[in-house]
């Protein structure tokens, strides 16, 4: 028998979490479930600095905390490091399997799974993942104290990312193909300024080199078009992410870029089915917007299971 539940929200990012904050206070049964720690991207941000109501920087960990807190005060159920085994999605009763081990049910589920770090697509990139070679500047960048490291990509989370890193790292060098950043100008002014910090525009990466680890990349000058290869201690890349839209394949349509059409309910074309956040096909991808996709999904799905129970 599969435990019955009002809401199964999947994805414990920020608009899961408030997905789950509508939710329960509106005293549905509601269900999170996430593989690791709540908070999603968000837990591993140095810090956030535009999120209203906070008018010094937050961590990143810390606003996670809030939102997960928030959350289970209203009595939402939380459960991580969850892996889902199963799960029939289509029908009006949808049904999911949990590490093999228990079955889930609700008349409505949102997924929220976010969005992963896109992979350069560099010779010897997956060889050197977790060897030198990292997505996450907050995980890792203890790890090259005094180093020589290099960052790529040119937009905010590059640029940001970068600056954190001096905190830990000799020198950070930024690799941008592009011939400037596209970052938040406040985070390009910081990183000009920083003593720390040189950029190499219309450089782009390769191939990753190393024995053991990444010691040496071949980077490409692409106004010279001539190649050369930079000693580095290590890489962080940061050239956008890829939707986390697995669980959702084999029920709705996807666009040419993997992520979910809605409507502005948050609906897809399977009733009872939501999609909140980071997978979501919409223009702006921030904190906000996915805590407003995850607000509208909740009253979704609340209206949505008001309306199975009076037709049981």
């Amino acid at each position: 028998m599969a435990t019955p539940y009002d809401v199964i929200i999947v994805g414990a990012g920020p608009a899961g979490l408030t997905a789950a904050i509508y939710a329960a206070r509106a005293r549905l049964r509601t269900l999170v479930l996430d593989e690791g720690l709540p908070g999603g991207q968000v837990k591993t941000t140095h810090k956030v600095s535009n999120y209203p109501g906070f008018p010094e920087d937050v961590k990143g960990a810390d606003l996670a905390a809030a939102f997960a807190g928030q959350a289970t005060r209203f009595g939402a159920e939380l459960r991580r490091a969850v892996e889902i085994t199963a799960h029939d999605l289509g029908g009006a009763v949808k049904t999911l399997e949990l590490d093999e081990d228990e079955t889930v049910s609700a008349p409505a589920v949102i997924v929220a799974t976010g969005a992963k770090p896109r992979p350069l697509g560099a010779a010897g990139e997956a060889d050197f993942k977790g060897r030198g070679l990292s997505y996450c500047a907050t995980c890792d960048g203890a790890y090259f104290e005094g180093k020589d490291v290099h960052v790529v990509g040119g937009g905010s989370s590059a640029v940001e990312e970068a600056l954190f890193l001096t905190r830990f790292a000799r020198t950070v060098t930024i690799l941008h193909r592009g011939a400037a950043f596209t970052a938040e100008p406040a985070a390009v002014d910081e990183a000009v300024a920083h003593p720390q910090v040189t950029a190499l525009f219309r450089h782009e990466v390769r191939a990753f080199l190393g024995e053991t680890a990444v010691d040496r990349i071949e980077v490409e000058d692409l106004a010279a078009g001539v190649r050369r290869t930079l000693p580095t201690d290590g890489v962080f890349v940061f050239v956008g992410m890829t939707p986390r839209t697995e669980l959702l394949k084999r029920y709705v349509e996807l666009d040419d870029r993997g992520y979910v059409p809605t409507g502005d309910s948050m609906e897809t074309n399977v009733p009872g089915l939501f999609v909140a956040g980071d997978i979501r096909v919409k223009e702006f991808r921030q904190i906000t917007t996915a805590v407003a996709d995850g607000t509208i999904a909740a009253l979704a799905a609340q209206r949505h299971v008001k309306h199975v129970r009076h037709h049981a």
